[in-house]
């Protein structure tokens, strides 16, 4: 199970979303947006979101960093994983 990370080059909060699933030892691949417009649709259609980070738990969107960071705050972020084991 993996998370994954819509983001850019030049995003604080795509680096932070990182950080934190860094920090809880929390495997994710990223896909960049910098000069994909292809890609940037593809996220914005899968996540209805037009800025970075866009955080996906398999088929779960999660949101941007807040979001993430916010389901980490109130414990969450585990039980989403657990649900789906």
């Amino acid at each position: 199970m993996k998370f994954l990370i819509y983001s850019s080059l030049l995003c604080p909060y795509c680096d932070a979303a990182k950080k934190l699933l860094k920090k809880l030892k929390l495997d994710y691949s990223e896909i960049l947006i910098d000069n994909d417009p292809m890609v940037k649709k593809q996220m914005i259609k899968l996540s209805n979101r037009k800025t970075v980070p866009q955080i996906f738990f398999e088929n779960i969107h999660i949101g941007g960093y807040d979001d993430l960071e916010k389901l980490n705050r109130n414990g969450e972020i585990f039980n989403l994983i657990n649900e789906k084991k």
